[in-house]
């Protein structure tokens, strides 16, 4: 792990106070959570992780996920759902600084196997987005080719600006 990744990762974190549950692919990177990549821990608090997603062709497309175990937003505690209202605002509006997109989408679903862990689609919606990708058809660009997709090292350069424009959020870390 990078040196600027360690000091990013420097307050403490008590374990103990994260469930995990095996077969879900969250759980199993905030089980790692000392090891992830910028991409996979843009910026989090007590209460929520955010990573940038993988196999987008959309640069910016971050994930918010509860750093415990929930599988429906109904179990949010009512410290998690004050946090992710912050949170979701705060990061629509470094997307906005970052990548100058028109609006973003705040979506959850939580239906895909192994992807059950409540997690909300923050993805900045540019102005020239073609009509058939607007609104849910934004899932195809999850499915594009490869060679099409943002890079991991794209991925944490855009983690590393994102926690730049979030420096000042309250309790980021």
């Amino acid at each position: 792990m990078a040196e600027a990744d360690r000091a990013f990762r420097s307050a403490p974190v008590l374990r103990s106070q994260f469930m995990t549950t095996p077969d879900c692919y969250a759980c199993s990177k905030e089980a790692e959570f000392d090891d992830l990549s910028p991409r996979e821990c843009v910026v989090y608090d007590q209460h929520w992780r955010v990573a940038h997603a993988f196999n987008t062709v959309v640069p910016g497309w971050l994930v918010l996920l509860p750093r415990r175990h929930v599988a429906a937003v109904h179990d949010l505690t009512n410290a998690e759902a004050s946090a992710l209202e912050v949170w979701q605002v705060k990061l629509s509006r470094a997307l906005r600084s970052m990548t100058g997109c028109a609006k973003t989408y705040v979506v959850q679903f939580a239906e895909a196997e192994g992807f059950a862990h409540v997690h909300f689609h923050i993805v900045p919606r540019m102005a020239d987005l073609q009509p058939e990708h607007r609104g849910p058809g934004v899932f195809e660009l999850l499915r594009r080719p490869e060679q099409e997709r943002v890079t991991a090292d794209q991925a944490d350069q855009i983690a590393h600006s994102l926690r730049a424009q979030l420096h000042g959020h309250p309790n980021a870390q």
